[in-house]
C-alpha cells in the first residue's frame, strides 16, 4: 500500500533521470497531473500526457535533458509528508537554492510555485522543492 503518492512520482522521476530514461510512467490521478502541469510550465520536464496501461489510467512524462544526456533535474525534495504537513505563509515563501529551483505549494486556488503564490498573497502547503 503506498501512503505518499506525490513522493513515489518524485522518486521514479528521479530514478529514471539517473538511468537516462527518455519517458516515465506513474498511476494517474488529478494531484499529480497538476504537479506534472507546473513542471512543465517551469521547463523541468518537457511533456506529459494521459493513458491507458493494463487498463489502469496512468501518466506518461518526458524527462528534459540538456548536453550530453545531463537531465534537467538535478534534486527532489518532498516538505510537507503525510506524518508531517508544512503550511506556510505569503511572507515565509523562500528561494529554492539560490534561485535556481521551484517550490511547489498548494494553495486555496490550485498548485503553483512559490513566487506564484507570493505574487498572488497565498500561503499554503509547500508540497516539494525542484531543482
Amino acid at each position: 500500500m503506498m501512503t505518499d503518492p506525490l513522493a513515489d512520482v518524485l522518486v521514479r522521476m528521479q530514478n529514471a533521470a539517473r538511468r537516462g530514461h527518455e519517458t516515465v510512467t506513474v498511476p494517474a490521478s488529478r494531484l499529480k497531473a497538476e504537479l506534472l502541469r507546473v513542471l512543465k510550465a517551469e521547463g523541468f520536464i518537457s511533456d506529459y500526457e494521459r493513458a491507458i496501461a493494463d487498463g489502469h489510467p496512468v501518466l506518461r512524462i518526458r524527462l528534459r535533458y540538456v548536453g550530453e544526456g545531463q537531465p534537467i533535474i538535478t534534486g527532489l525534495r518532498r516538505i510537507s509528508k503525510p506524518g508531517k504537513r508544512v503550511y506556510i505563509g505569503t511572507r515565509d515563501v523562500r528561494p529554492v537554492m539560490g534561485g535556481m529551483g521551484l517550490a511547489i505549494l498548494s494553495t486555496s486556488k490550485g498548485l503553483m510555485t512559490g513566487q506564484e503564490s507570493r505574487r498572488a498573497g497565498l500561503g499554503g502547503e509547500v508540497l516539494c522543492h525542484v531543482w
